[in-house]
């Protein structure tokens, strides 16, 4: 039986030296050592051993099966270098080839537009306010002193969920709610989105973007609207760039004007952009109206403000010559990468 446990001793050194894989090696562990193993059956005919053997052919099977085991492990170590070698060497990355080029994202004309528009009313001590997209009827009509009968109330110019609640046609909600829960002094801009029952084309889309300020304070002036959207209009313009005020109607201020800039592509002279005329529309701008003072329980009797609107998209357009307001919603990358 000692002979028995030495030959299986070199047979299996044999076999484990020649493994090429991990498979390899545990199958030789099971063919050696496994349960129903050679060397489990060689021991199974110590049965047939007088005492006096028995103790040193036991001796003898456990130092077969702690150098099978110690080989074993030994091979299990060399096999997992071996296989760390030749993945490193098959994903190995060569420095010297040219790296692959990341195309890095930038923001939307229009979020450029926004944000700059932002940074020139931060500029002069405006903060930001916003409110809800979904909005009442109250707050995007009533307390702006919208009469019932004004046409922007119309299904065919409003998105209406029920009777009173509607996707706010404007930002001039969000100056209700903030002159309601603020004392004045109050100097905000309100920028957002808002939504419109309109037939997309060229210059009208269902949704857009607006940004509205408000100013509202003891002793303020239709001077102090006129030099705070001057200071606008140079900065988002040109230096050189004067405006000027047409009287207008808006329910919610009084008076109301609409505000023209000097074409900037021409200086004033008249040219295709401009129509001819030298000048370009820009917003549209008011002292705020006492009813809408009142209504937010602000006495007009103390103090006075202005307010003024803009669509963001539409300066965008102008700013970058574009002719189709459609082209910010498309997606179309060769036009986004233009900017």
């Amino acid at each position: 039986m000692e002979n028995k446990l030495k030959a299986l001793q070199e047979d299996a050194e044999k076999e484990i030296m020649l493994a090429d894989s991990m498979e390899t090696i545990e199958k030789a562990r099971v063919k050696y050592l496994g349960k129903k193993g050679e060397l489990t059956e060689i021991l199974r005919g110590m049965g047939s051993l007088s005492a006096e053997e028995r103790p040193i052919v036991g001796k003898i099977a456990n130092e077969v099966r702690a150098a099978i085991e110690s080989l074993l492990e030994e091979s299990k170590k060399t096999m997992k270098n071996k296989v760390l070698q030749q993945q490193l060497e098959a994903e190995a990355i060569d420095i010297t080839m040219p790296g692959k080029q990341v195309k890095l994202g930038k923001k939307h004309p229009l979020t450029q537009g926004l944000d700059e528009l932002k940074n020139i009313f931060i500029g002069m001590g405006f903060k930001i306010a916003e409110g809800p997209e979904v909005e009442t009827v109250y707050y995007n009509f009533d307390a702006l002193n919208a009469p019932s009968n004004h046409p922007s109330r119309d299904m065919t110019d409003t998105f209406y969920f029920n009777k009173d609640v509607i996707l706010r046609t404007q930002t001039s909600p969000v100056q209700v709610r903030v002159m309601e829960r603020t004392k004045p002094p109050i100097r905000i801009i309100s920028p957002g989105r808002c939504f419109r029952n309109d037939t997309p084309d060229a210059t009208h889309s269902p949704m857009f973007h607006q940004l509205e300020g408000l100013v509202v304070d003891k002793g303020i002036t239709l001077g102090d609207l006129k030099g705070t959207l001057e200071v606008f209009a140079k900065e988002f313009l040109g230096s050189n760039t004067e405006i000027k005020f047409r009287p207008h109607y808006f329910p919610f201020t009084e008076p109301s004007a609409e505000i023209d800039a000097s074409c900037f592509k021409c200086g004033g002279d008249g040219c295709s952009f401009c129509k001819g005329s030298g000048w370009i529309e820009l917003l549209g701008a008011g002292m705020v109206h006492p009813n809408v003072l009142r209504n937010c329980g602000i006495d007009p009797e103390i103090y006075s403000g202005f307010a003024f609107g803009m669509g963001i998209d539409r300066l965008t357009m102008l700013k970058y010559g574009v002719d189709d307001i459609r082209l910010f919603f498309e997606n179309d990358m060769r036009f986004l990468d233009q900017f």
